[in-house]
This record gives C-alpha cells, structure tokens and sequence, in this order.
C-alpha cells in the first residue's frame, strides 16, 4: 500500500502533527508500506528515507492554498490512500481531484479555529457548537463538506467524536483512537535532569504551541500565585506578550527527547488550555511517569483523571488552578501518589497498538 501523509507542520516545527506524521511515517515503512509527505515548511525540510514535499509558508495565502491543492492532487494520484493530520480543505480538494480516498485525523474543529483567528467569534468551542456566528457559515458548510468526504475520520477523543457526528458524519465511520504514548529512550535520572535545567525547587513545566488556545497567560499567573517556577518549551505567535508577563522561564523550541527530558525533571507538568482536543503533551507527561495539572478542556479529562494521576479545574479560572498547583505542593501524600499512577494510566496507548488499528483504517479506505 502507497500512502501520502498530508500534514501542516513538519520537523523543525513544534506540535502535536509534526512529531505524530514522521511516527506514522515510520511505522508504516516499518510494516513495508510506500510512504510520502506533503506538508508546508518555511525551508526544506530534512531529508527521510521517504519523500518530503513541501508548500512554502512565505507565499500568500491564496497561492499557498493552491499550490497546496495541486501537489495532493499530484501525488495522491499515485497513492492508495491519503492520511491527513492537517490541511483539511487542501487534502479534502486535492483527493477528490485524484480520485484517490482519503483518512482524516481530526484534531479539533476547523471552522471554529478559522472563525477565531478571521476574529468571527470569541467565545468557547462549546457555545460555537450551539450558538455559531452566521458569519461563519461558509466556513461550517466546508467544514462539513470535508469531514463527510472522508473515508473515515478518526478523533484522538470521544469529545471531538461527539462534534463529528453533530456535523453529519455517520457513526459508522468515526472512530476514537487516542494519541500514542511515545516509545521511551533512555533518559537520565530525574535528579541529573533537574540540575542540567537548573531546576531547584517546586516546578511545573508547559510544552506546546505558543498560541491563544493554550492561555498560558493564565497558566503563568497562577504559577506566580501560587509561588512555584515555571518553564516553557515551545515558539509561537504569542511569545513575546507571554515572555513580558514574567515570571516563566522561556527554553524555546526543544527536540522530542528534550520535551521528554523537561517533563520528566518537572514536578508536574501544567496545561491551561482554553480549548483542547487530546494533547501529545499530555500523554507524554504522564509516560515519564509526571502528573498533569490541567484544564477541563476538550478531551483532556479522558487522559487526565482527577485525584489519580493529575488535578482538573476549569478553564479560564486563575484562582482554580492556583489553588490546584497549591493543593499538589502542599497535601502530604497527593503528589507522590500521582506521580505512582501516571505512567500506568497511559500504558495502553502504546504506538504498536495504536498505529497497528491506524494502518488497519487505512488499509479498508484503500479498497474503498
């Protein structure tokens, strides 16, 4: 099976989709699939075992949509099955146009994300569910189009299932499949760890895109708050106002080991996000055996249970998630237990069984 991967971002970039499509590249050449990748890149990419095409982010947006069109459709055309992690409109067109069936990983809700970022709506995913803007309807009607043109949607949480099927997505062919806990190298122990980061004393980490959906402002201040350090992992469009706040300790863009290597020195890791669907931070954190103080956003209550192996507060509530880190610190026994049970929790999200129920997705689409 020849199978095209159509992803947004790509190594160097940070996020869930760029380390996720290599891992699936990887595992299905393993399995001896034919693998290639379409994605968008501000240089050329690295070389892989497999090709890596790219759209270049510089052009404007128009060009770029279909320059983005057209090389799916060009390389999809030779391949069985397309699996998009990103670019949803672009692999929905450029699929159709090859004639070639194609698999989708929905991460969140396209139209609302559009909808924010055209400034169209400020309020929560949820109330956009119930209460859209009518402004947004172009962009609701295409999302629906090219969720219900795909062979099969998969959705790392049943909260992002349950949007689906609100879009007209029959049941049948909408399937939860959780983000994969990451194969672990060797890591250093957690003491040698915390003095390479100068960590020294209570410390909660954040590892992500910087951008308006994880509000890590309110993150920052209830650390500050609540008197423990903070680090940071991670570049984005909101950087310098969240640097200007104070208070966090800024380490950029780190590689996947030195993601895994911050989580596991981290006391807890800390996730505001004011909207989620099933974060790959969350799932490592927990893998390095670390708890996970959180927002009940999204998805992120079915990886993250209350009381076992993190805290849950709502979004948006400063003094909540103050009083969480506080509550982590300072109940004798909570953060030792929930560090016992973190790893535990995500022990049936290994990669082999995941990926395994991914190529067997997309092994039907292809026949379709």
């Amino acid at each position: 099976m020849k199978v095209l991967i159509v992803t947004g971002i790509w190594p160097p970039d940070v996020g869930g989709p760029a380390s996720h499509a290599p891992e699936v590249a990887s595992f299905l050449r393993a399995r001896g699939h034919e693998v290639e990748v379409v994605t968008t890149a501000d240089a050329a990419p690295a070389p892989e075992a497999y090709p890596v095409r790219w759209v270049r982010r510089s052009l404007p947006p128009g060009v770029r949509h279909i320059e983005g069109v057209r090389l799916v459709r060009e390389r999809a055309r030779s391949a069985d099955v397309v699996y998009t992690t990103g670019m949803l409109g672009r692999s929905s067109l450029g699929s159709l146009l090859a004639g070639t069936p194609f698999v989708l990983k929905l991460t969140a809700d396209p139209a609302f994300e559009r909808a924010r970022r055209f400034g169209l709506w400020h309020g929560s995913l949820e109330r956009f569910q119930s209460r859209p803007p009518l402004a947004s309807l172009p962009l609701r009607l295409a999302r629906d189009a090219d969720v219900r043109r795909a062979a099969h949607v998969l959705t790392p949480s049943a909260y992002l299932r349950e949007l689906a099927l609100g879009w007209g997505v029959p049941a049948a062919r909408v399937t939860v499949l959780p983000n994969p806990a990451p194969a672990l190298p060797e890591l250093a122990a957690r003491e040698e760890l915390r003095a390479r980061l100068g960590i020294d004393g209570p410390t909660l980490a954040f590892a992500g895109r910087l951008t308006a959906q994880k509000s890590l402002d309110v993150g920052i201040e209830a650390a500050r708050r609540a008197g423990v350090a903070l680090l940071v992992a991670g570049e984005g469009p909101d950087r310098a106002a969240l640097e200007r706040l104070g208070h966090a300790r800024f380490l950029g863009s780190l590689p996947r080991l030195g993601v895994l290597e911050l989580f596991r020195a981290a006391d807890a890791a800390l996730l505001s996000s004011s909207w989620e669907n099933f974060p790959h931070t969350v799932v490592e954190a927990l893998a390095v055996g670390t708890p996970v103080i959180a927002t009940r956003s999204g998805g992120v209550a079915e990886v993250v249970r209350d009381g076992e192996n993190g805290l849950i507060v709502d979004p948006g509530d400063v003094d909540a998630l103050a009083e969480a880190i506080r509550r982590f610190f300072a109940e004798p026994g909570l953060a030792e237990s929930l560090r016992a049970n973190a790893a535990p929790s995500v022990a049936e999200y290994g990669a082999e069984r995941v990926y395994g129920r991914l190529e067997q997705i997309l092994v039907e689409a292809a026949r379709t």
